[in-house]
């Protein structure tokens, strides 16, 4: 059943794979590696007592041979373009000369302790390799990157108990009549029984960030967007002392940019504007596009002397900056009006902030733009 189980999780995968297009997220290989450990499970089946035979040695490079597309399988998950089909090739053929050679001049139990010994190291350098990933590629997914070093480390540990028992008892050790054994292919079954739907949750929870990602931010700038503020805003309003001062940010003239130069032009001009503005405000503070060529940056935890430099350090620096510039334009300058609120500590406050903030962009407009209004 197992065999049926990883086998058919290979054709969900591949369908999966193709389903995502270009972006795979690792799901062939991990479509490979169940096929190769379903494979080496029937042959596991197929084969009789440890010792001498074709079927283990085919068995143990089929098994090497999943580790090494299940890794790759994650490492492209995290976006690494590994190669597959070449390594997954002379692993296997490599392996299973390499075992002909340890028999040959030592005997299967040295073959079998060689299996047990490149399995546990292998398992020990995914467990390494995750606990590293928390910090940097592995961050958004820490607690799922932590249950599965903890699996992938308990079946190493197995493996590194059985090595000492082949040394020790020789291939006596492998007898399933023994305690260890069943222990030990009771949990390999277990694993290789929670993995692939692990996979697939691993999958779903990526599209679904990624989904929430693209609600929460403008797909022109990458920043947030109305939405995606509030929701940013959430934690730090709960928090005690939370809040701070929310400056509005209007381009002036902007339809005139875009009736000269074309709207691609002013979207380029608007990307130009974000990165200015990235490099402007303080960091920890939010920037959100609010909608057109209208944006907002909160100054978190600001008073009013704080928030006011940081508004006057934008206008500055916007009007300094060439956004455009081309073979087939002059340099183009613009500058920015902004509107200061006062304080906001929770959601009520934070309406009223954004009504005073508009107001105060609205009097810098009509005082002749280019200035900072409160």
């Amino acid at each position: 059943m197992l065999c049926v189980y990883l086998l058919s999780f290979s054709v969900l995968f591949l369908l999966i794979s193709r389903r995502l297009g270009r972006e795979k997220m690792g799901m062939d290989a991990f479509a490979a590696g169940n096929l190769a450990l379903g494979a080496a499970y029937v042959l596991q089946l197929l084969d009789g007592p440890a010792g001498s035979s074709w079927l283990s040695v085919v068995n143990h490079a089929c098994t090497l041979g999943a580790l090494l597309a299940y890794s790759v399988g994650g490492l492209r998950f995290f976006g690494r373009s590994i190669p597959l089909l070449g390594p997954l090739v002379a692993l296997v053929l490599g392996y299973v000369a390499v075992q002909l050679l340890v028999e040959w001049a030592w005997g299967p139990v040295a073959r079998y302790a060689l299996f047990s010994a490149a399995c546990a190291l292998w398992f020990a350098a995914m467990v390494v390799v995750l606990l590293l990933g928390l910090r940097t590629f592995a961050r958004a997914l820490r607690a799922e990157a932590l249950l599965l070093a903890a699996l992938i480390g308990g079946i190493g540990v197995l493996n590194a108990v059985k090595l000492v028992k082949l040394l020790k008892g020789g291939l006596a050790a492998l007898s399933m009549d023994g305690q260890f054994q069943v222990v030990f292919y009771v949990y390999m079954c277990s694993l290789a029984t929670i993995i692939p739907p692990f996979v697939v949750w691993l999958v779903l929870r990526r599209l679904t960030d990624r989904l929430r990602d693209v609600a929460a931010r403008d797909p022109l700038t990458r920043l947030l967007n109305r939405r995606g503020l509030t929701e940013a805003l959430e934690p730090h309003l709960r928090r005690s002392g939370g809040g701070g001062r929310l400056l509005l940010i209007d381009v002036d003239h902007f339809k005139r940019i875009n009736d000269r130069h074309g709207h691609q032009a002013g979207d380029a001009v608007l990307c130009a504007i974000v990165d200015v503005l990235r490099a402007a405000v303080r960091e920890g503070d939010l920037l959100c596009r609010m909608g057109g060529e209208e944006f907002a940056a909160v100054c978190l935890g600001a008073d009013a002397a704080a928030a006011g430099r940081v508004a006057e350090r934008i206008r500055h620096a916007v009007a300094s900056t060439v956004v455009l510039q081309g073979p087939d334009c002059e340099a183009v300058r613009c500058t920015v009006t902004v509107g200061i609120s006062g304080a906001f500590t929770d959601e009520v406050s934070l309406a009223k902030a954004m009504r005073v903030a508009d107001a105060a962009l609205y009097r810098g407009k009509r005082a002749g733009r280019n200035r900072v209004c409160e």
